[in-house]
């Protein structure tokens, strides 16, 4: 057999393909089963496939019925495809010439010199990303499709788009392949081990790893700062931390985390940990940790999340400091729990909440992005019926997948080449290894979150929604509310964010910072990273891009910006609080027990 060209252009004189392709098609069969499975788990198929079907079928029966026209956008793709191998015998001449398809800036699938050095491997990329953007642009000119169905489709489009790509398979990466040939097939051998852990860890279903779980230890080098757990029902328990100054401001701080994952994205490592930093600031701050859900928490809903959970909290920070008045900080589907909160205790003249912060927030979910994708009738029925069948629990793999498919390049296949392909050892990444440490949610609370609020929009109309007996008006909240959002977030989009500034009656201070729904927001002063906007002024405006048009760009942490906001509202400084020296005595040391549990 002639030898085959090496991925940089060199001649590996013992590369067989066919022999290769032969020893490894178990182990690719296996991945592709398994990718299948977690594809159908985070979809909630088969279920909910008759749903996204019909969204299919009336995309396909509009494309059809336009097969019989010859459009000039046509032509010019089919152009493009004849061009490009113009371009990568030119390129192949002239390593400087541009190509004709480049990857967008942020796509790193073809990072690797032999993608643009290497003819073929240069027109295989070429030729994806043309195809790629044809398809793309296509489904953005169908007309007379219903908006959420258009956007359902697109999203599931680019998943199998995705997927297909070149740098996904061993015989088209010419990374893995250089690999290959210098490592004389070791790293696929530590590839299929690290799949086998993988499944195995997923118990049965392929879970694949993004960061070293064995790196970190809860307590131990994550969620570290001193306090104690001074409060415990059967959905939180409530962290008190030991002071850093010798003074605090007299005025407590309740953190509501979402209980999607658990409350110590706040309180990583010292260095990045915002519970920390607080602390530093001279706030006494309390912090929810909930529950890991499990069979004694199946009824649990929204409503109990609310009452066990901040208005809990608020009576025991009474009990243990004497005092009434709390600034509060929600973030994620925590401020969404905290907003509704407000608004039921506006209603009942409760104002022991004096200011808000609300961080990559949604009350109004008009545009909540394409998390929407999974909140139709159909989509949330199969999921209901799946969590019926799980035993009245959403279970941590299928929100952890789908939260994963919204950046499914980074976070999906980026990993499946690294570990199996390149068979590659995980670094320790802090925020990855929490987004590994998922929970499992109660279905009456998840379907009522999904239907109420993404399906519905209900939290920002008045007076339909009613939790503990009170009729809910979010319009009603006057205090200060300080609104951060991300300009990369794909779970919580700032577009989406920013209309909280439209629904709340009190002022709004609205930040826009760097980076996505995690990084955007753990990002300490040290780093000096991402910048932010802000304005004097966040209400009264259309939109967030015209609210971005006229905002004042400014460098370093946004954390700094919130400071100056909450010192002001906190009250005078007071001796320091020590857990255990007030009403409530402690049961056990921080982090406690619940945030231990794992799914």
């Amino acid at each position: 057999m002639p030898a085959d060209p090496g991925p940089s252009g060199s001649v590996g004189q013992d590369y067989d393909p066919a022999a290769e392709l032969a020893r490894n098609i178990d182990a690719a069969a296996t991945l592709a089963r398994d990718l299948a499975a977690q594809w159908k788990a985070a979809s909630a198929a088969p279920a909910a496939m008759p749903d996204l079907a019909q969204s299919f079928a009336g995309v396909s029966a509009q494309t059809l019925s336009g097969l019989s026209e010859t459009r000039p956008d046509d032509l010019e793709h089919w152009a493009t495809f004849l061009k490009v191998w113009g371009n990568v015998a030119e390129r192949a001449a002239d390593p400087e010439k541009p190509p004709l398809v480049a990857p967008d800036p942020g796509d790193r699938r073809f990072r690797d010199p032999a993608w643009d050095t290497n003819p073929v491997f240069d027109l295989v990329k070429q030729q994806y990303l043309a195809a790629t953007r044809w398809v793309e642009e296509e489904l953005q000119t169908l007309a007379g499709i219903e908006p959420r169905t258009a956007q359902q489709v697109a999203f599931y489009t680019r998943q199998f788009l995705q997927a297909l790509a070149p740098s996904n398979f061993l015989l088209t990466n010419p990374e893995a392949l250089q690999a290959t040939f210098d490592s004389k097939g070791e790293n696929l051998v530590r590839g299929l081990a690290n799949l086998l852990a993988d499944r195995e860890r997923g118990g049965g279903r392929l879970r694949v790893s993004t960061s070293d779980l064995s790196a970190f230890t809860v307590g131990e080098d994550l969620a570290v700062t001193l306090g104690k757990v001074v409060y415990r029902n059967d959905l939180i328990e409530l962290i008190q931390y030991a002071p850093l100054t010798e003074q605090t401001y007299q005025r407590p701080l309740l953190v509501v985390p979402p209980w999607i994952n658990k409350f110590y994205v706040l309180d990583l490592r010292p260095e990045n940990s915002f519970v920390r930093w607080a602390v530093e600031q001279g706030y006494t701050v309390f912090m929810i940790s909930w529950v890991n859900p499990d069979a004694r928490h199946v009824s649990k809903t929204f409503e109990d999340y609310m009452l066990q959970g901040p208005l809990a909290a608020l009576d025991a920070i009474e009990s243990t400091t004497g005092e009434r008045e709390v600034s509060a900080l929600g973030y994620c589907l925590g401020g969404t729990l905290m907003t509704a909160t407000l608004a039921h205790m506006a209603r009942n003249e409760d104002e022991r909440i004096t200011s808000c912060t609300l961080l990559a927030t949604q009350v109004d979910f008009s545009e909540s992005g394409e998390l929407a994708v999974l909140a139709t009738e159909g989509q949330i029925a199969a999921l209901e019926r799946r969590m019926a069948a799980n035993g009245g629990l959403m279970d941590a793999d299928t929100m952890m997948a789908t939260f994963n498919m919204l950046r499914a390049n980074d976070l999906i296949w980026s990993y499946v080449v690294s570990n199996y392909l390149l068979g590659r050892d995980l670094p320790p990444f802090d925020m990855l290894f929490w987004n590994a440490d998922a929970t499992r949610m109660p279905a009456p609370m998840e379907s009522y979150y999904l239907r109420r609020m993404y399906l519905e929009n209900a939290l920002v109309e008045p007076d339909v929604l009613e939790l503990g007996g009170t009729p809910l008006d979010i319009s009603r909240i006057r205090i200060p509310v300080y609104a951060q959002a991300a300009r990369e977030d794909h779970i919580a989009p700032y577009r989406s964010v920013f209309k909280a500034t439209q629904h709340l009656g009190g002022p709004v201070r609205f930040v826009l910072t760097g980076s996505g729904h995690i990084a955007g927001v753990v990002n300490p002063p040290a780093r000096m990273k991402y910048g932010y906007l802000v304005s004097a002024e966040s209400k009264g405006f259309p939109s967030a891009d015209a609210w971005v048009e006229q905002a004042e760009e400014r460098p370093g942490s946004w954390w700094l910006d919130w400071d100056a906001w909450l010192a002001p509202q906190s009250g005078p400084l007071a001796p320091a609080r020590v857990p255990g020296e007030g009403g409530l005595q402690p049961l056990e040391d921080a982090p406690g027990s619940y945030v231990l549990v794992r799914s």
